[in-house]
């Protein structure tokens, strides 16, 4: 609820007198809100855990400068400008620099020489008035100045620190970022078990391939279980979600990670979808994570006249540059409580975050983790765009969800994420070098004894609708897929005493078969030699009789994957893509190109982040207009979007 809907109100004769709050007075005093505007924004005040500072300056009614100054006043204290902020002196307190950005506070000497705490206001420091303060600053004096220059200088002084601890922040039996010192060992390791495969198959063919086609049929029957199992359980399960609570407490402060890399065709239509967001702008902190070398989105965003409620924060130049690293480093500058994560191009419902902090209210602490359903908003772009979006809506709506009912730990989706922030900071936040920290987190959780819940709630994306682009952004992540199992198997016993057994087998069936299936794809394929009366090259060791009931699982197999599909796009929003299903089996070979190249580039560039191109389909930045730019206005105005 904002202001505008409390005015609605009171012209309707709904409105009741409220007691102004001092700092709502001491801006009525100084000319610069009406006495009107101060009493709603109190009534805001009420139904959001948050500052009076935060709502004036979300509704536009008062800048940060008019802000600063009436705290001055009130408090007798001193204001500071940036500049002053840039050249003061600071006081060693001992504090960690994530600390200090999290709460804005800076210590620093004020011109008598004594220490005094910088704030961007009285409620940055409500809770440092504990023993978190040394002793000398407990009782320091408060002066004034803007949060962006407190975290500018901080982040400043503190530069090579902070991103060190961006980068290995989860703890190391967890982290993949030990394996960039073996690189040698590892590519020797892999051409000598290359050349043992080689010798085999020269000299034993039949032998390997038998082998091969063994765990290929193995993997495939896992696999059709699991997705069998996860699909009856979604479809026959109920909501278990609780009634919302009749008297719900104050909305929380929701902090929103956005990355961006190089992202300038779609930046101006990010800020137009974020506008559409309904929950309240003073709850909302929207971060856009930049890189320091990207000079090109800063410039883009430079040109953009961003609400007060979003704000850049620029992520100093390292190794490696990954969206998990930069998240790392942005989350100390989060306010908010919930911590979520939206791509470039994401599109949310207008109400999704008011779904989530509803949800987070209701469930029990242990469910850390909130995931969203993904989809498509272009896919009718073209055959590439169609199939990703089947494949998605299985994913989402139905395998997901099914895996959580059954009691299995999720690898998580990279947007639409919604964590408590206090679990994700225990956790580590996310592993800095993993090219898929989205499915590394979900386990991550799972192993520390929190649970992801699926909510139904929809984010649209842009589909990859160009086969290179798509093949890239698989292998990335695949290769993530790769290196977050061995990560996890690093100490099968731990996994297992973590994640009970039935968890663990379900991460064994989820992993193993998926990546098996893409890599043995070829194999599986051959089985199309039978069912069509040509030869097979296991004819000469395997009864016929066997291997057409092979080839007629494989057969069975295809059919099992179509009917899910077309049960996944059955709704209204894709029902025209039911029939595009049976041509997914042509979309799979794709995978099999992104597997090989990510096995190549887990041996050699295990870190090596293949960014996604975004911006490809006109629907992703509005209609172009007459004088060559985008008409965001008509942003998504595609039938399944008119919520927005």
């Amino acid at each position: 609820m904002g202001i505008s809907e409390l005015r609605h109100m009171r012209a309707q004769g709904s409105g009741a007198r409220v007691p102004i709050n001092p700092l709502g007075r001491e801006l009525v005093r100084a000319g610069k809100i009406s006495r009107s505007d101060a009493t709603l924004a109190e009534l805001v005040r009420r139904h959001c855990d948050t500052s009076l500072d935060r709502i004036l300056q979300a509704e536009g009614l008062a800048t940060e400068d008019d802000l600063l100054a009436a705290h001055a006043r009130r408090l007798s204290s001193t204001r500071l400008s940036a500049e002053d902020v840039m050249r003061a002196e600071l006081v060693e307190s001992g504090l960690d620099p994530r600390f200090l950005l999290k709460h804005g506070v800076l210590p620093i000497q004020s011109a008598a020489g004594v220490p005094v705490l910088a704030t961007g206001g009285p409620d940055s420091l409500a809770s440092l008035r504990r023993p978190a303060l040394p002793r000398k600053l407990d009782r320091a004096r408060v002066v004034m100045a803007p949060r962006h220059a407190i975290q500018d200088r901080i982040a400043h002084e503190h530069r090579d620190i902070l991103r060190s601890m961006a980068e290995a922040r989860v703890p190391e039996i967890e982290s993949c970022r030990t394996w960039g010192a073996h690189q040698n060992r590892r590519l020797h390791l892999t051409l000598a078990a290359l050349a043992v495969l080689v010798a085999l198959s020269l000299a034993f063919p039949i032998t390997v391939f038998s082998i091969f086609a063994v765990w290929a049929c193995f993997t495939l029957i896992v696999s059709a279980g699991l997705k069998i199992a996860a699909f009856v359980a979604q479809t026959s399960g109920r909501s278990d979600a609780p009634p919302a609570p009749s008297s719900p407490r104050p909305l929380p402060k929701v902090s929103i990670l956005v990355p961006l890399f190089r992202e300038t065709e779609i930046a101006h239509a990010l800020i137009a979808r974020l506008s559409r967001l309904t929950y309240p702008k003073c709850l909302l902190d929207v971060i856009l994570v930049l890189e320091e070398e990207d000079a090109l989105t800063r410039q883009t965003l430079a040109g953009i006249d961003l609400p007060p409620w979003v704000r850049p924060v620029i992520v100093p130049d390292g190794k490696p540059r990954t969206k998990p690293r930069a998240m790392n480093y942005a989350l100390d500058f989060c306010q908010g409580d919930i911590i979520g994560i939206f791509d470039a191009e994401d599109a949310p419902e207008a109400d999704q975050i008011t779904i989530i902090a509803r949800r987070f209210q209701q469930v029990p602490r242990e469910v850390a983790c909130l995931q969203g359903i993904l989809d498509y908003y272009n896919p009718g772009q073209n055959w590439l765009a169609r199939c990703f979006t089947i494949e998605y809506a299985a994913w989402f709506r139905t395998l997901m969800p099914g895996m959580a009912r059954l009691g299995l730990a999720i690898p998580l989706g990279g947007t639409t994420l919604y964590f408590r922030r206090d679990v994700l900071e225990e956790l580590g936040g996310w592993d800095a070098h993993n090219v898929t920290e989205d499915a590394d987190l979900g386990f991550r959780l799972a192993r520390h004894g929190y649970r992801t819940e699926m909510i139904h709630t929809v984010t649209e994306e842009e589909a990859n609708c160009r086969a290179w682009p798509w093949i890239k952004q698989r292998s990335r992540w695949l290769k993530g897929y790769m290196t977050t199992y061995l990560v996890h198997m690093r100490q099968p016993r731990l996994l297992y005493a973590q994640l009970g057994p039935r968890k663990f087998w379900g991460f064994q069936a989820h992993f193993v078969s998926a990546l098996s299936q893409f890599l043995l794809a070829p194999v599986l394929w051959s089985f199309w030699l039978v069912l069509f009366g040509l030869p097979h090259p296991l004819d000469t060791v395997v009864p016929h009789a066997l291997l057409v009931a092979l080839g007629s699982l494989f057969l069975l197999v295809e059919v099992l994957n179509v009917s899910i599909h077309m049960a996944s796009v059955s709704g209204p929003r894709h029902r025209h893509l039911m029939a595009w299903a049976p041509t997914m089996h042509f979309y799979t070979p794709l995978g099999t190109i992104a597997a090989y190249k990510a096995l190549y580039e887990l041996i050699l560039k295990p870190f090596f982040w293949d960014k996604t191109t975004h911006g490809l389909s006109v629907t992703a930045r509005g209609q172009p207009n007459s004088d060559g730019g985008f008409d965001l206005s008509g942003i998504k105005l595609e039938p399944g979007h008119k919520g927005l």
